[in-house]
């Protein structure tokens, strides 16, 4: 049956036309009083909309719609509105550098907002911020994804509190993006070989701002039913379809990008899924530029970016070289390169051929400017890839570290919002680079700011007595069970939530680790607590199944079923209410296995105060007047023994801390020394973990490098590409003839501080001139072990040279006293070169 297909939009009055350009541009959905106007339009279309502010268009009524074009107050705010959008795109903003180039971010997943059900957690949404952010600030960034037909599993637990998955099809025509047209208004789409088939996808578009995200669908009849699942579901479809989808994603991304005629010259992927974009680029200037893989690596490395995000080997993507071989090798044929030395990209240790094909690997070998999302992730992540690098010291490992960042304006409450407008004034919004402004929370008066913290707690008590009356009319539970909902938690006592995914290594069930001391916390008439929990486990995570199992089963203990709720399906507008209406945030991650966390983030910001292990973003924030940690960081191998040892920690600080604190009250009822807290909690968090802070690091430390590194490798027909690759393949067939002959000092023995000695060594150049190699006094103090540490580099200068052979020296102050030791090392020189750490040239004593 053949079935001719047409699209119905909503007929909106002429006065109110922009309402349709405000629907299909996110920036609406953070700024409240745009969303607003939305809300004034019709609630109830709203709320049935799911925040949608293009399905609930389509669900006004023309009375209403005809209504509101003629009430001076409505169009007063809208008038507003507009004129506001209209300034924030046409605007000067912070970025300064190049715009006729684009850098192109690639992420598997975008959490923009509940419209948008492209997003499973934590990755998606610092994507959605990365690209708000982006736009805030000017930054020329077109972000790449997937369109997922049915997006990520909605959530809900059985009559025994198991978890459930269900998988909705959305309609995407009325949501918040707009299929990418040509000139004759036929739909964009590019091909893709994908193992055996030749894939389309069709590429829609989402307005952020002033950038857009293009996301690629296969979902179209031209494609096998096979073939049109690939960008069914989110990470969703067996190993074999992910390939699928990661294929797709960097290989399609890029030709989507040259299908929409962006130049995109610079890249940034966040996290491995996007790797194989790299082949792409190379295979473009290989086959059309005429360029060899060594010239073409030379254009693509200087100005790849790539963004690791979790310390769990498994969450690093790895594939059976098998299925690498039937998806990838037709176009490695096109490379100039055998399938031996494409594997090596993809290994830690290219010499082990039974290692199978890591993303992360291809993505570290592929790009110049590689990091972590926290300082001590950025440790983490050099100690974990330390092998691609033999022999050179971990902390010189080129992964560095941009911790990661919340967008405010996304996830500040509308009531803080407003308080932070008053107090802050317009540059708040204006100017979001101006981190510094956030020292103006000590204007707001500790009434004001508990007053409006009150509300919020209450706003979200009701909403989790909303929430929980669904959840038990969803299990077809008796009235009297219904009416418990009503009977829920309070506006008035301690909260705590833990909302996060519900992976092993995150521990939510740490608080149930001694149930009758738990008890005691929950029910003590003078001083009560309670805790929200929300999260969802994978669907393959049995483990993190039966974690949520114990919460709820506990939740339903006589003694304490009014104090522990669990919230199912936790998204976007759960995740709104938890970190503005809660009073602590709970993190209870297995140290050092989470990269940042960023949830955390946003509930401070909201004035609500952090309990956490030390790890992630919070081992670098915390501080005592801002919350409080749990233990001192550190790691056991022994998991029983560390859970053991944490929950009791837990438990001593809520006990003599955490809940004496917040119930000391003065005669005006205020608890004067947890708004102290607050007001330090939001002012650190705002200027330290602000995504304007991120956004600016990645502009200065990547982006503005990378662009320029396009200019300096393209320009005269890729003469500095073609010079540099000479140089490396070089480097690559003579390396191993570089020899250290010997080193020696004067006078280094029984040293006093504020003396100084000369240290010479000889090297046997080979074919290399001096230019061509760095000879370094690599030294620092000793450690009980014999290691250097606290290393620091210092150059040789070459001061003679007969034939092959230079002797180089350099002059050691001894400014500090102690045992201390060094060595001599060589490695690449050029001065077309990013950083010398090419894996596998570096040459010690």
């Amino acid at each position: 049956m053949k079935i001719e297909t047409f699209i119905i939009q909503p007929k909106i009055p002429q006065r109110l036309e922009h309402l349709d350009d405000l629907a299909h541009n996110l920036w609406t959905i953070w700024n409240f009083d745009a969303a607003n106007l939305f809300i004034r339009l019709d609630y109830n279309a709203w709320i049935a909309s799911n925040q949608n502010p293009v399905k609930m268009l389509g669900l006004v009524s023309q009375t209403r719609l005809e209504q509101m074009a003629n009430d001076d107050s409505y169009l007063a705010a809208y008038d507003r509105v507009y004129a506001k959008y209209r300034k924030y795109l046409e605007n000067d903003s912070w970025y300064d550098g190049p715009t006729d180039n684009v850098i192109a971010y690639f992420s598997m997943e975008y959490g923009l907002h509940i419209s948008l059900p492209i997003y499973s957690g934590g990755l998606g949404v610092l994507s959605g911020d990365h690209m708000k952010t982006a736009s805030d600030l000017g930054i020329p960034l077109a972000g790449v994804g997937l369109l997922y037909s049915r997006g990520y599993f909605k959530q809900y637990l059985n009559i025994d509190g198991f978890q459930q998955e269900v998988y909705p099809e959305y309609d995407w025509y009325t949501m918040p993006v707009r299929e990418c047209l040509d000139k004759k208004r036929n739909p964009f789409k590019i091909s893709v070989q994908i193992g055996h088939s030749t894939v389309l996808a069709q590429i829609w578009e989402v307005k952020v701002g002033r950038n857009s995200l293009y996301l690629l669908d296969t979902n179209i009849l031209e494609n096998t039913p096979e073939d049109r699942a690939i960008t069914a579901t989110l990470y969703g479809g067996g190993r074999e379809n992910r390939i699928r989808q990661e294929v797709l994603l960097g290989i399609g991304g890029i030709r989507a990008l040259q299908a929409m005629g962006l130049h995109a010259v610079v890249t940034h992927m966040n996290e491995g899924h996007s790797a194989f974009l790299g082949i792409e680029r190379l295979r473009i200037l290989i086959q059309e530029h005429h360029l060899t893989f060594d010239e073409a690596y030379q254009v693509v490395w200087p100005t790849n970016i790539f963004t690791t995000h979790t310390p769990v080997p498994a969450g690093n993507e790895s594939f059976p070289i098998d299925l690498v071989e039937k998806y990838l090798k037709h176009y490695v044929k096109d490379l100039g390169i055998t399938w031996d030395e494409f594997l090596t990209l993809g290994r830690e240790n290219p010499k082990n051929p039974h290692t199978p094909f890591c993303l992360t690997s291809l993505a570290l070998k592929l790009s110049a400017y590689c990091n972590g999302v926290s300082k001590l992730h950025g440790n983490i992540s050099r100690k974990m890839w330390q092998n691609i690098w033999v022999n050179l010291p971990q902390e010189e490992i080129p992964i560095n570290h941009i911790t990661n960042g919340v967008h405010p304006k996304t996830w500040l409450s509308p009531v803080m919002t407003d308080l932070l407008d008053k107090y802050f004034g317009p540059r708040f919004y204006e100017e979001p680079s101006n981190l510094a402004i956030w020292d103006r929370i000590d204007r707001i008066s500790d009434e004001e700011l508990w007053r409006s913290h009150e509300r919020r707690r209450e706003e979200l008590v009701v909403y989790a007595r909303e929430q929980l009356r669904k959840q038990i009319l969803r299990k077809g539970r008796t009235k009297a069970v219904i009416s418990l909902a009503d009977e829920a938690l309070s506006p008035y006592h301690l909260t705590l939530s833990f909302a996060r995914r519900f992976a092993t290594y995150k521990r939510a069930n740490l608080l149930l680790m001694d149930p009758e001391r738990f008890i005691n916390l929950l029910s003590n008439p003078e001083m009560p607590v309670q805790v929200i929990f929300a999260g969802k486990a994978h669907p393959d995570d049995i483990p993190g199944k039966e974690l949520i199992k114990q919460i709820v089963h506990f939740s339903r203990d006589p003694k304490v079923r009014n104090r522990i709720v669990f919230l199912e399906d936790y998204d976007y507008a759960v995740a709104h209410y938890l970190i503005s209406g809660s009073d602590i945030w709970l993190n209870t991650p297995r140290r050092p296995l989470e990269a940042s966390g960023t949830s955390g983030m946003k509930a401070a910001m909201n004035g609500v105060l952090n309990v956490s292990v030390l790890d992630g973003w919070w081992d670098e924030a915390y501080e005592p007047e801002i919350g409080w940690a749990i233990g001192k960081g550190e790691e056991y191998e022994d998991h029983a023994l560390h859970d053991e040892i944490e929950s009791k920690a837990l438990y001593d600080l809520l006990e003599k801390e955490i809940i004496p604190l917040f119930y000391s009250r003065g005669r005006d009822n205020l608890p004067r020394e947890w708004i102290k807290r607050m007001k330090e909690s939001i002012k650190k968090t705002g200027k330290q973990f602000n995504s304007a802070r991120m956004l600016m690091n990645y502009s200065d430390m990547f982006y503005k490098p990378a662009l320029f590194n396009y200019t300096r490798f393209t320009e005269n027909n890729y003469k500095n590409a073609r010079e540099i690759a000479r140089y490396l393949k070089k480097v690559k067939l003579n390396w191993k003839n570089i020899e250290i002959r010997k080193v020696w000092s004067e006078n280094n023995k029984n040293l006093s501080f504020g003396d100084s000695f000369t240290i010479y060594t000889g090297v046997n150049l080979d074919i290399f001139t001096p230019e061509e190699i760095s000879v370094e006094v690599y030294y620092g103090p000793i450690s009980s072990s014999g290691e250097i540490m606290q290393a620091r580099r210092k150059d040789m200068a070459c001061i003679s040279q007969k034939d092959r052979v230079a002797e180089y020296s350099t002059k050691l102050s001894c400014d500090e006293t102690g045992r201390y030791g060094y060595s001599v090392r060589i490695i690449p020189r050029h001065e077309l070169l990013v950083h010398p750490y090419i894996p596998g040239f570096i040459i010690w004593e």
